[in-house]
């Protein structure tokens, strides 16, 4: 029995000797084989491997995307020291695992994102304060990002990381300057739509002058063309009343006196006419002739 126990406590040995040994790297993951606390080796590819059991340890590192908020709202003071209240998010990656072990020690990932949320305060009140609050406070702050993304990435090659992209989640005023801030915009806004009305305003009595000016000067025109036209038809009257005078003397006149009797007689109005009966105005009423034939009788 002895033998037996024997071989079996060997192969238990052995198998204890042989678990010890080996580790899987997961491709999720970085991994470093460490002898004394000194890196001896690192494995960034997925698969099986060895170490020295009892001796050597693994240490293992999250190689995915990792996430990192703010720890915290900052306060930033841009050109024009209106204070803002920011909150921002960074995704990063462990890129050199030797160097992230040397930077971080024990703290692993914990520690490297305190440091990194540092970097990522500093490097935003750097950026921020650099600019107006306007371009802060805009729609577009897509180069502002990229800006504290390139900062923080270059500060962040001595962690062994790399910084992928930077996101600011939110800018506003602080609570205590926000009244005073809407009270300024409201202000600057009635300023301006003052300014666009009294411009309006100008613009329409211009036009307003202009028009009035164009009906002055086209009613003008019209009346001179008026007279132009009645004193044409005036002359072309009279062309034609001296025509036809001159063609028949005795009708001309018969016409005329029965026009006149027609207007004498037509008891318009309140006005009178006295006049004797031998009158010449009656000579057309007396007689069957014509004044000229009666002249010539004897």
């Amino acid at each position: 029995m002895k033998p037996i126990t024997i071989i079996g406590g060997a192969i238990v040995v052995a198998l204890v000797l042989i678990l010890s040994s080996v580790f899987i790297v997961d491709e999720r993951e970085k991994a470093l084989v460490l002898q004394f606390g000194q890196v001896k080796s690192a494995k960034e590819e997925p698969g099986l491997y060895f170490k020295i059991p009892f001796i050597q340890e693994v240490k293992t590192y999250d190689d995915r995307i990792l996430g990192l908020p703010t720890s915290a709202p900052l306060e930033v003071t841009p050109l024009d020291d209106r204070r803002l209240v920011v909150d921002a998010f960074a995704r990063w990656r462990i890129v050199d695992i030797v160097r992230f072990r040397e930077a971080t020690g024990d703290g692993g990932i914990a520690l490297a994102q305190g440091r990194l949320d540092n970097i990522l305060g500093s490097k935003i009140r750097e950026v921020l304060g650099s600019v107006p609050s306007g371009a802060v406070l805009s729609d577009d702050r897509t180069g502002l990002m990229n800006q504290i993304r390139d900062r923080a990435k270059a500060e962040a090659v001595s962690l062994g990381v790399d910084v992928i992209d930077v996101r600011l989640t939110r800018t506003d005023l602080p609570e205590q300057n926000l009244a005073s801030t809407y009270e300024r915009m409201r202000a600057e806004r009635e300023r301006e739509a003052a300014d666009e009305i009294a411009r309006g305003g100008e613009a329409a009595q211009r036009v307003r002058a202009t028009a009035d000016r164009t009906v002055v000067e086209l009613t003008s025109e019209a009346r001179k063309n008026a007279e132009i036209v009645r004193g044409e038809a005036d002359a072309e009257r009279n062309r034609i009343y001296a025509d036809a005078y001159g063609r028949d003397t005795e009708f001309f006149a018969f016409i005329r006196s029965m026009q006149a009797y027609e207007n004498a007689m037509a008891g318009q109005g309140s006005s009178s006419i006295v006049m004797e009966p031998t009158s010449e105005f009656f000579d057309y009423l007396r007689s069957e002739k014509p004044p000229a034939d009666r002249a010539a009788q004897p």
